[in-house]
């Protein structure tokens, strides 16, 4: 027996009103596209913001939700449970770690590198290090300590006191970054590409200069890959292009592919000052979502898939350049790597995303007045075409609105 159809229409009002939701709800997707509730297809750049990286209603991922539907959801960590140590041991042969701890979401896993940062060093008798260093334009998620880490000052308003130990630098300032470090400090923690910060990147020299001082002065560097790993700039993880590895890192979003799954993974030397007792989650790693994590990262791990996001991510840059060229009246600059896509506009770009809405394409927002696109990992390149030519019509769009307020 099913349930009555959902307008969106008869939207609750009982719905707490923190997002600026549009009038659009899907009733279902294929691979790249959405289609609404009143039958209109879309093509879709969001893909949850980074989320689906395998697009929508993959069949290997359906079929794993559905197999471990039908043995068993969940029970708790006071068990072993095989599928999570199976997934945890691809993650750690596949990167720097050792350890992983999972999560329902990539804030919890901000969350538990923190409290690592700082355990870290009370472990080793200095309980004073509680200082982490972050920059300007970073996104590591909604919590309390997670706001106050990002320093975004609209999602800190109205919550009480800044908490203590958070220090936040100019994007990629290297001399305030070392001004910055004292005998408090714990870690420096950053995203190699900013997503919510309109796709900004830490250059390779950057990066290995952080481990340089890490290293020097026994300072931990935290990764948070939650929206530029898992295969989205064409490696595995976005630090592989430098070397440049962490002490800890974080992931999310494509971890599950649009069902929750986050993860912290450090290295054998950090995370044993993690004791019994020090972490835990009820949900977290449950049978269910490690079923179709490990269908996700078995997916996305395939060498033939990277090559694939690197074939891709050139054949859109070097289209979007043709855009900037043409269109510099609306765009400013282009950013980002591999399939995290920021283009900086010289419009409202809420505007401009409301605008590519009614061309039928899906974009995100960013900061810095970026949108960006994030396309499913295996978008093919007849699929990019379609939406290269929908955003050409954009900024036509764009530019025939700019001209109009002028005239």
């Amino acid at each position: 027996m099913t349930g009555p159809a959902v307008s969106p229409a008869s939207a609750s009002t009982h719905v707490m009103g923190v997002y600026s939701r549009g009038d659009l709800a899907f009733e279902r997707g294929e691979g790249v596209r959405l289609y609404s509730t009143t039958g209109e297809e879309y093509l879709d750049c969001v893909a949850g913001i980074a989320v689906n990286g395998l697009g929508h209603r993959h069949p290997r991922l359906i079929k794993a939700l559905t197999d471990q539907a039908n043995k068993l959801w969940h029970v708790s960590n006071i068990y072993r449970i095989p599928e999570q140590e199976a997934l945890a041991d691809r993650l750690c042969a596949s990167s720097f770690a050792d350890q992983v701890f999972f999560t329902n979401s990539g804030t919890e896993a901000v969350e538990l590198a923190l409290k690592i940062c700082r355990k870290y060093h009370a472990a080793k008798g200095a309980p004073e290090r509680i200082d982490v260093i972050t920059f300007a334009g970073a996104f590591h998620g909604r919590t309390y300590a997670a706001v106050n880490a990002g320093g975004y000052a609209p999602y800190l308003e109205g919550f009480g006191p800044r908490l203590p130990g958070y220090i936040n630098v100019p994007f990629g300032d290297m001399e305030a970054l070392k001004a910055a470090i004292g005998p408090h400090t714990a870690a420096i923690m950053l995203e190699p590409v900013q997503g919510e910060g309109g796709g900004r990147v830490f250059s390779d020299e950057d990066l290995r200069e952080f481990r340089r001082i890490c290293d020097e002065q026994d300072i931990l560097l935290v990764y948070d890959e939650i929206q530029c790993g898992m295969g989205r700039t064409g490696r595995l993880f976005a630090y592989e292009w430098s070397g440049a590895q962490p002490d800890v890192m974080v992931l999310a979003k494509a971890l599950g592919c649009g069902f929750p799954v986050g993860a912290c993974l450090t290295t054998d030397k950090v995370g044993e000052c993690m004791t019994f007792g020090t972490h835990g989650s009820t949900w977290g790693g449950n049978p269910l979502a490690m079923a179709v994590g490990l269908a996700a990262f078995d997916e996305i791990s395939k060498p033939a898939l990277l090559e694939h996001v690197r074939m891709l991510s050139g054949y859109f840059r070097q289209q979007i350049a043709g855009l900037h060229d043409r269109y510099p009246d609306v765009i400013s600059e282009v950013r980002g790597l591999g399939l995290l896509i920021g283009i900086q506009l010289k419009l409202n770009n809420r505007e401009f995303m409301m605008m590519a809405r009614a061309r039928r394409l899906l974009i995100a927002g960013g900061g810095d007045n970026c949108i960006r696109m994030l396309p499913a990992l295996i978008m093919t390149v007849q699929e990019a075409s379609e939406v290269l030519e929908r955003f050409e019509t954009v900024c036509q769009d764009a530019r025939a609105q700019l001209q109009s307020k002028v005239g």
